[in-house]
């Protein structure tokens, strides 16, 4: 076996890289041949030195693989993209190159003071993949507070670590004997810790914590590395987004400049809100919407090729926001919407609603608000206006019922530059409560506005409103005034008409008369209605200075008369003889000498004519005064020769 042949053998076995085992076989052989003692030690020699030279191999080898990782890895950390991906290819290198069965990385959580698992490779269990681990607990744990790689043979059963029942659960439930860890440093700041684990027992070498600790030398670098290179893209992203902020903000200031530039040309050239809202929406795309402090349409616009809605009124968001817009004094989101209230010092004249086209920037919003500025402005001064023009209209309205006419044409003169014609039927209506406070000033101004949109006069005094209004319905009219006006002041308010009249000096008549039917319905308890003097039947006729008795006459018999004068019938005279008999059908025919059949079938007619409820005691009174009137002024208007009745009448 000390022939080159021999050694020939031994070296072919290192050639092959075979087994260990395969190196006992020329041993076998030599004893088998009968080689004596001093030729079986050659050969044990000769054995010892081959595998002395096979594990010298074996460590360059071994080397060679840990070099080629590490290289590896390096190549990881220079093309990183995807930190989780070379974090994951280390721990996998791990338990490649120690040929553990598991191993893991853990990192610690400067928030909440301990260790928690990022990555393992080769687990099966749940409960170790969500380990959480407190400063030095656990192997994990001492390693992560002393920065000193640890190593166990048999961690369950290893005092030198405290050991928690999280920890060894998981521990237990991944099957684990031997770990070893080892710190991942920034520094001297410890990170992480990156763990070799086996499922049986086992020793650690030197040379396996050494490559362990670079591994985790490259796993920080890469830690390190990508939060750097995030720090960068952050930093990248936030000059852009400052870029693209000022640049933005460059051009809305130009716009607002524009805008600016635009309203106030408005305001100079006396233009209107309309006007307004059409600039707002030429320089922001969107569509607006101007409305009053009650809610009504003051102007509304769209940008040309726009499909965006226009914003809607009436609903409690709107008013939540244009209170709130008021409140904080400047514009407020809502939704899709921006509202900014229209206001003048604590005065509320209304809002501006605007529902963009695309996103506005805080310099836009500064645009509207500016708009809802200059609406502000020319609603003051429009009411300005109205207030001055409403101002002379009272005036005039006071000089016609307070001093007599003695120019009437210099009144008639003085009206028509007002719009309106006095020589037109006209009707009067006073307005007042039952409160006793009379009405204040934000009646005047409702009763203001209303005649000024129908060409009429208002007025106060002594807490009362009077307004003249072209029209021949004095009730009519007396109750839409009552109407709007308790709904403007939100409690009841009564009003009086008179009319309809003609001419200046029939206006301080109609006044009285129109007092007068509002302190009458006050008093007969329809406070919170409207009536005029005529409606009120003999009430209005006692009321009224002119005593229009052939007005009221024929307000309340006029279809029989007529009826009567039309067919030559004496429907009168039955329904006079009628309620004289006390509403008696025998008593009335025997004194018109005709059959009861004839009187019930003119009253039949009667009916027709005034309406089935003619005998309701709200009307019988109004008849029967009629009648009595009737007869008293004209006994024989009816065209029939009267006769005897049974009270002695004719």
């Amino acid at each position: 076996m000390t022939t080159p042949a021999g050694e020939l053998e031994y070296l072919d076995l290192l050639a092959r890289e075979a087994a260990l085992v395969e190196f006992e076989r020329p041993v076998i052989a030599a004893r088998a041949a009968g080689l004596p003692a001093t030729g079986l030690d050659e050969v044990e020699r000769a054995k010892l030195l081959a595998l002395r030279v096979r594990a010298l191999l074996e460590r360059r080898r071994r080397r060679e693989e840990e070099l080629s990782a590490l290289y590896d890895t390096a190549g990881d950390l220079a093309g990183l993209r995807d930190v989780d991906a070379v974090l994951r290819a280390i721990v996998h290198r791990v338990r490649t190159l120690l040929n553990v069965d598991v191993s893991y990385m853990t990192l610690n959580d400067a928030e909440r003071g301990d260790t928690y698992m990022r990555i393992t490779d080769g687990s099966v269990a749940a409960s170790f993949q969500r380990l959480r681990l407190a400063p030095g607990a656990g192997l994990g744990g001492l390693v992560a507070q002393t920065g000193t790689p640890y190593a166990t043979a048999n961690y369950p059963t290893d005092a030198r670590f405290a050991h928690t029942t999280d920890i060894d659960m998981g521990v237990g439930d991944e099957g684990l004997v031997a770990i070893l860890g080892v710190p991942m440093r920034l520094g001297s700041t410890v990170i992480g810790v990156l763990f070799a684990a086996n499922r049986a027992e086992r020793p650690f070498a030197r040379e396996e914590v050494a490559l362990l600790l670079s591994l985790a030398a490259h796993a920080a670098v890469a830690l390190d590395t990508a939060r750097l290179l995030s720090e960068t893209q952050t930093a990248l992203a936030e000059l852009s987004a400052a870029n693209a902020t000022i640049q933005a903000h460059s051009a809305s200031v130009e716009r607002a400049a524009a805008a600016h530039d635009r309203m106030t040309a408005v305001v100079l050239r006396g233009g209107g809100v309309d006007d307004v809202a059409a600039d707002l929406v030429d320089v922001l795309p969107g569509a607006l919407l101007v409305i009053d402090a009650q809610g009504r349409v003051l102007a509304t616009a769209r940008t040309p090729g726009c499909d965006v809605p226009l914003p809607e009124t009436g609903e409690t968001v709107v008013d939540e926001a244009v209170a709130a817009s008021r409140g904080e004094g400047r514009s407020v989101r809502r939704d899709d919407l921006i509202i900014a209230a229209v206001v003048a010092g604590a005065d509320n004249l209304g809002a501006v609603l605007f529902r963009p086209a695309r996103p506005l920037a805080a310099a836009d919003q500064r645009i509207l608000e500016r708009a809802a500025q200059v609406t502000a402005l020319l609603l003051l001064f429009r009411r300005t206006v109205a207030a001055a023009e409403a101002q002379v209209r009272g005036e005039l309205l006071d000089d016609l019922i307070s001093r007599p006419v003695r120019d009437p044409e210099a009144v008639r003169d003085r009206a028509a530059r007002l719009g309106l014609d006095l020589d037109a039927p006209y009707v009067i209506v006073a307005a007042g409560d039952e409160t006793g406070d009379g009405l204040r000033q934000r009646a005047v101004s409702w009763a203001r506005t209303f005649v000024a949109n129908r060409r009429g006069l208002a007025m106060s005094r002594d807490g009362r409103v009077t307004l003249l209004l072209p029209g021949e319905d004095p009730a009519g009219t007396a109750r839409l005034v009552a109407r709007e006006l308790s709904r403007a002041l939100a409690r009841p308010v009564t009003a009086g008409g008179a009319g309809p009249g003609r001419g200046a000096a029939g206006v301080a008549t109609a006044h009285r008369e129109a007092e007068q039917c509002l302190s009458a319905l006050v008093t007969l308890g329809r406070a919170g209605s409207g009536a005029g003097t005529a409606e009120l039947g003999y009430v209005g006729l006692l009321l009224g200075e002119r005593r229009d008795v052939t007005g009221f006459v024929h307000g309340v018999l006029g279809p029989v008369l007529d009826y009567d004068e039309r067919r030559g019938t004496a429907l009168i005279t039955t329904l006079d003889a009628y309620f004289d008999q006390g509403g008696g059908l025998a008593r009335a025919a025997e004194v018109l000498h005709v059959h009861v059949n004839t009187v019930t079938q003119r009253l039949d007619r009667v009916a027709q004519l005034l309406g089935d409820d003619w005998q309701h005691p709200r009307r019988v009174l109004d008849l029967q005064l009629a009648l009595r009137l009737h007869r008293l002024r004209a006994p024989l208007a009816d065209g029939h020769t009267s006769q005897p009745l049974a009270d002695g009448h004719t």
